[in-house]
Formats: C-alpha cells, structure tokens, sequence
C-alpha cells in the first residue's frame, strides 16, 4: 500500500508507517494539480493547509482510502463528501493539545498582566508600575467556548489558579450553556474548529450578549472572531483586552501589509492586545505527537 505525505512534518510519521509495511513518498510543497497527480494509486494521503481538498480531489483519485491531517483543523478537507465516499479523515489534536493550552494559560496571563506593553516600555526606558497593575486570574471566571482536545487541555491548566470554569460545547458534554457563559464569564476562550456554524462566531451580537466587559482568547482559527466587531468592543470597552494567536488575515508577509483591513492594524497598535502568530500548537514536543499519533491512525485505519 502507498502512502503520499505531503506535509512537512516530523520525521516519525514515514518512519512508522514505513515500518508497518507502507510505501511512503514524502513531496512536500506541491500545489493542488501536482498533487492530484502524485496521488494516483495511493490509498493513503497526508495533506497541509494550503491545498483545498474537495469532491472533485476526491473523485480523481479513487484509491485514496484515507486522508491525513498532521494537527487539528480539517477546514481545507470535504470531510463529509470523503466520508461518503469511503474515504476516512483523520488528524491528531492529541499531539498539540498539551502545546495549545499551555500558550493559552501564557497569553492570559500576559493579558491581564500587561506583560508585552510594559516589556516594550522598559526597553525603552521607562518604568511605569502603576500603569502596569494587573488583575489577578483566581478571582476571575473563565468561558470556554468548544470542549474538545484544546479546550479541555486549557480547563486542566487553569485548575491550579482557582478560578471558575465555564465551558460550553454544542457537542461535547461541559458544565455550562452558552447563556450562562456569557451572563458569567469574564473571559472568553475560543476552541472550536472553523466551520461554516463557527464562522464569525464572535461578532456584535455575541459581544452584546455579554453581561459583563470581558477578556477575549482565540486560540482556534482566525475567522471565528468578527476582526471588526472585535475593535468595536475595545473601543467601547465592553471587550476589555484580546489576545489573539490567530487573524482572520494571516498571509500578511505574501500578501503586503497594504492589503491588510483597517481593523487588523487597529488590533497590533493597540496596548490592549497579545498578538502571536498561529503558534500555539507549534512546540518542539507537538512537532513529535502530531506525527506520531496521525501515524498510528492510519496504521489502525489502513491496516
């Protein structure tokens, strides 16, 4: 059986399928013709975010048995049109769920404790204590939106700081409704896969219901946050601060910065935002897991 990887990924994941028997191609960076092309008469395909596979993918390569995703986020993949078709999707949010809860933990803490302005400030020379004054996560309470691997991982961390969870999952069993997270919750944290249901899930509507000014954290993807609804509520206030490890416009190098929205620009001059880029799930360790655990699924699935 052939296996075409064409992702850029740990080393371990053509090891391991190497090893249960496969023939592995590894051809990272090919564009969605090559791709169709190099693909014929494998059964199993491990792809990257940049090539949209859709039914017409699909039909034109009929023995694909099964397709891989190294980390999380299946957007880019006709899920339910593979699925259909007997072709299984897989990916591996086990292997970076650790990575993601962690950074969300570090980007909250950086928040509230105004952590990057006042590091900028000092390496400018100036000291200003009073004006960097923090809050305190323990007395807060926390609303995770989407309970899956990366918002259960997030939950776990922030046990040892004594505040209240609320987390709300249309899918998944939690502990909390979307009313009560937006009646209770002093901070939001987004953990929900791009979907056309998540698309903009945060937007003036969602802002509005919130009873009280409130934190914001995306970890997830960049387009279930509003971009401009979200300026519109730090600068009424009722969004107290954001930090954001992913944009709704995030190929701002390939791109120019010129074609970038008022609003993104908006987002990295403000002192209330944390801004990173789309590194959450991106440590040495998640590099490893994401490979390793996609390898045994296809393995399970293949074998």
């Amino acid at each position: 059986m052939k296996v075409l990887i064409s992702d850029r990924t740990h080393e371990v994941l053509p090891q391991r399928l190497r090893a249960a028997g496969f023939e592995v191609m590894v051809e990272p960076d090919q564009d969605y013709e090559s791709l169709v092309q190099a693909a014929q008469g494998c059964e199993g395909l491990v792809v990257r975010s940049k090539v949209n596979i859709d039914s017409a993918f699909i039909d034109r390569v009929p023995s694909l048995r099964c397709i891989g995703r190294v980390g999380a986020g299946m957007e880019t993949i006709d899920v339910d049109y593979a699925e259909a078709h007997g072709v299984r999707c897989l990916n591996s949010p086990e292997g970076n769920r650790d990575a993601v809860g962690e950074h969300a933990v570090g980007l909250l803490l950086a928040l509230l404790n105004n952590i990057a302005r006042a590091d900028a400030e000092v390496r400018r020379g100036l000291w200003q204590r009073e004006a960097n004054r923090g809050y305190e996560l323990g007395p807060l309470t926390v609303g995770i939106i989407g309970y899956g691997n990366m918002g259960q991982a997030f939950a776990k961390r922030l046990n040892g700081f004594g505040c209240q969870v609320r987390a709300y999952d249309k899918y998944h069993p939690a502990n909390a409704t979307l009313g009560q997270v937006q009646a209770e919750a002093d901070v939001v944290s987004f953990h929900v896969p791009l979907t056309e249901e998540t698309h903009h899930y945060l937007d003036a509507e969602f802002i509005k219901a919130m009873v009280k000014p409130f934190y914001l954290l995306n970890t997830s993807r960049g387009a279930v946050v509003d971009t401009e609804a979200l300026v519109a509520g730090l600068e009424s206030g009722k969004v107290r601060g954001a930090a954001l490890d992913v944009l709704e416009y995030e190929n701002m190098q390939a791109d120019g910065l010129g074609d970038v929205p008022e609003c993104v620009h908006y987002l990295m001059r403000s002192p209330r935002t944390v801004l990173t880029p789309h590194v959450a799930g991106w440590t040495v360790e998640s590099k490893y897991k994401l490979a390793a655990v996609l390898a045994d699924k296809m393995i399970e699935v293949l074998k």
